[in-house]
């Protein structure tokens, strides 16, 4: 990891995408929380893997077979790097923290949970760690309950967390960063609150894998998911951290090949861990262009990438508060590196299609969290997300572009 401060100048070069205009003018990508882009070393890896390498993992005897079978598992211990798990055996290939998160509750749920079970949610939390909670409870008649949040502040009441852990809570499960607010949740605190009750915890830290350092030992969470595409990897790959002792006691999810040790005709064996959890032909280059990812995220260090993204977003966020007809969202001190904010009178798809026109890529809409935008008592939000390839310069050019979509409305 390295500790000396980066040139940001010279990583932006390795990402080939943004030199570009749209619409005539220069591209300002501030679309990073829904996907960030993706530099050369994880194209090339892609690129290298398909030219010479391309062939089916695990049973193969051939030397193409070998080469993609040791890539992939290297990429999978490179993964179990990233986030410091005990074991390769806890590293689950997934398409992504959404699917991470339903095999939870698909294999862990329905073999654990029963009804009058509850699982603890918070209100800030992605449909994709709400929906497949809902289709649990529907199943098993477990209960749903939610840690409340405090306004537009977007932090979480922990006095009614305390509340809320009752014994009758069998799972909590949280987002790490929100991607609608930029609130850090302190996981590693709630974590060990839950934990002393025998309660098992996930966390989404789709928001936080490539922008701070996770550990899921420091964190002492059962789960944890994120997804590739969001830390300059490819789409369709992510990773599921178990638990080793959890994952033993939890039956597969999907069934095929891979996955088990013998089949019959009326009963089959499971596989170890992690192949118990991967049926079928996995997303082989996924993995290989993630791991090439990771590399490249820790040569720069991502506590230098927190500290940037930090940076940026509060700068972004005192310039809009200096702004007639704005309401922002999310913490007014340290957040993750986001900003969500209103113009008034303006709605936020409008103000996404008119900074389009200018070269601005921003994000509108309710951001897969519509319970928190009800919360909030609003349909929407325009967003501006960043990443380390992003400039004091493009935040500037944004606040002009603001400006002009106040003056277009006059607003």
């Amino acid at each position: 990891m390295s500790s000396t401060t980066p040139d940001w100048s010279a990583l932006r070069r390795d990402f080939p995408i943004l030199d570009q205009t749209v619409h005539g003018h220069p591209l300002v990508y501030f679309d990073n929380a829904a996907t960030s882009q993706k530099p050369r070393a994880v194209i090339d890896a892609l690129v290298r893997y398909y030219e010479r390498d391309n062939a089916n993992v695990h049973r193969g005897i051939h030397e193409l077979s070998n080469r993609a079978t040791t890539a992939f598992e290297a990429a999978r211990e490179r993964t179990r790097q990233f986030i410091n798990a005990r074991s390769v055996e806890e590293i689950i290939f997934t398409r992504g923290t959404t699917e991470g998160i339903n095999l939870v509750a698909n294999a862990w749920g329905n073999h654990f949970l029963k009804a009058g079970d509850v699982i603890l949610l918070t209100e800030m939390e992605h449909h994709s760690n709400i929906v497949p909670w809902q289709l649990l409870a529907a199943r098993t008649g477990a209960k749903l309950r939610y840690v409340p949040i405090t306004g537009d502040d977007g932090l979480l009441d922990l006095d009614q967390f305390d509340r809320l852990l009752t014994p009758e809570v069998k799972l909590f499960s949280l987002v790490h960063i929100s991607n609608a607010l930029g609130t850090i949740n302190p996981v590693a605190t709630l974590c060990a609150r839950a934990r002393r009750l025998g309660i098992t915890t996930l966390v989404d830290a789709a928001q936080s894998a490539g922008h701070l350092p996770v550990d899921v030992q420091a964190i002492g969470c059962d789960f944890l998911a994120f997804s590739g595409h969001k830390i300059c990897g490819p789409t369709g790959i992510g990773a599921l951290y178990g638990r080793k002792e959890i994952l033993e006691q939890t039956p597969p999810w999907h069934g095929g090949g891979e996955m088990i040790s013998t089949v019959d005709y009326d009963h089959s064996t499971w596989n170890t861990l992690p192949h118990k959890f991967e049926a079928g032909t996995p997303d082989i280059s996924g993995p290989i262009g993630m791991a090439a990812a990771l590399d490249y995220l820790d040569a720069i260090g991502r506590a230098n990438i927190f500290q940037h993204d930090l940076e940026l977003a509060t700068y972004c966020y005192a310039r809009l508060s200096e702004l007639k007809g704005v309401r922002l969202f999310g913490p007014k001190n340290e957040r993750g590196g986001l900003v969500s904010f209103l113009l008034n009178d303006v709605h936020a798809h409008d103000v996404v299609t008119i900074a389009d026109r200018l070269g601005v890529a921003l994000r509108g809409g309710h951001h897969c969290t519509q319970p928190l935008m009800k919360k909030l008592g609003v349909p929407s939000t325009a967003r501006a997300s960043f990443y380390f390839y992003n400039t004091r310069a493009e935040v500037d050019r944004f606040i002009e572009v603001v400006l002009e979509i106040q003056k277009f409305f006059g607003v």
